[in-house]
């Protein structure tokens, strides 16, 4: 194995030859170090290996493997197999681990007559095209679902559409609220990671909206003692936790409904947004198209952006009767379940089919391996 460098001035993401990098993202350049079937391996962090035949160059903090003893591409499909145990035993140090190349070379690999190696390679690469496609027309619904329930709820939560029905529930009219007037926004304060123990008091992490979180919850992954959450701001069943801060203009002030039992401290650069009416209601009008152009125009910062109460107080919402915002709640749930649900729909049969591609590959090579 041998690993190279390669100023990151000379990357492009558009043409040349692949040069593989620590990241997820492939560049290109004009030159090449290696042209023929090489295993590509990041040197830190967790194994990322790749299969690659062709010219290509490969940056620092990268190994490229090859060899005339055995069939790269089923190398490549039996290592896929090993990733767990790579991980675990031959990335060693402290902080960013580093590959220990020793040990890499110490695992048992099955190797059959080279005919056995190519009949393997040819079904497993018939499986993986198949899978490709599979995963591509799963990922296009997923994408066009998600599009069909964008239009919805933006048209159910029109004002047209809530006066509407606002009209059939009692005739009355309907007008544009600020949610400085439905309710009032408390900043959170003080939680860190490093205060997360087992068990304890709820906690949500502003990180977390952005990560773990959907539209609403009823737990919380995180804790904090007895002792710290007496110093902390606290969400009550019903209240929305939003982040001030993100990136990203697209995810500042994503929110999460919390419906939790018991009360969740939160953390700094989040709101806590207490009010009134249907918490599920409220927690849908933050993903409008009329919140994101809302939240785009007071987005403010270099790197990080952020929004602050005092813009949020100002947004306008149209508020219907609690009955008409019970019967949009109920609308989309049912919509946002079938889009974007992990335990249902489109997202878990693409998890199950991923699952069974690994299932046949692991299978295939363990029977080789035994024998």
């Amino acid at each position: 194995m041998k690993n190279r460098s390669k100023s990151s001035k000379n990357l492009s993401k558009n043409n040349g030859n692949i040069c593989f990098t620590s990241g997820d993202t492939h560049y290109f350049v004009d030159d090449y170090l290696v042209n023929g079937e090489y295993l590509f391996l990041n040197d830190g962090g967790t194994a990322d290996i790749k299969y690659h035949n062709g010219k290509a160059y490969y940056t620092d903090h990268i190994f490229a493997f090859t060899s005339q003893k055995i069939c790269l591409k089923f190398l490549y499909y039996f290592l896929k197999t090993q990733q767990d145990y790579i991980n675990k035993f031959c990335f060693q140090g402290t902080g960013l681990k580093n590959l220990q190349k020793n040990k890499l070379a110490q695992i048992p690999i099955p190797i059959p007559p080279i005919a056995i190696q190519q009949k393997i390679v040819e079904i497993l690469d018939a499986f993986t095209e198949l899978q490709a496609e599979l995963q591509a027309e799963l990922q296009a619904e997923l994408q066009a679902r998600r599009k069909q329930y964008e239009y919805y709820r933006n048209k159910l939560l029109s004002f047209e559409e809530l006066q509407r029905r606002t009209d059939m529930l009692n005739g009355g009219g309907l007008e544009l609220i600020r949610l400085g007037e439905i309710g009032t926004f408390t900043r959170g304060n003080g939680l860190t990671k490093s205060d997360f123990v087992e068990f304890g008091v709820p906690c949500i992490h502003y990180g977390q909206i952005h990560t773990h979180y959907h539209n609403y919850t009823y737990n919380t992954i995180s804790f904090v003692s007895a002792e710290k959450a007496k110093k902390l701001k606290k969400a009550k069943y019903g209240d929305l936790v939003i982040t001030g801060v993100s990136e990203d203009k697209d995810c500042v002030c994503k929110a999460v409904v919390y419906l939790g039992k018991q009360e969740a401290c939160v953390s700094g650069d989040t709101f806590i947004f207490s009010h009134s009416q249907n918490p599920k209601f409220i927690g849908y009008m933050f993903q409008t198209e009329n919140f994101n152009t809302f939240k785009h125009k007071y987005a403010q910062g270099a790197k990080v952006l952020r929004v602050h109460n005092k813009q949020l107080e100002k947004f306008q919402i149209p508020l219907p009767p609690l009955k008409v915002q019970n019967d949009i709640v109920e609308i989309l749930d049912k919509f946002d379940t079938l889009a974007n649900d992990l335990t249902n729909g489109i997202p878990a049969e693409i998890e199950a089919r991923k699952k069974q591609y690994e299932y046949y590959r692991e299978r295939l090579l363990s029977f080789i391996a035994k024998d």
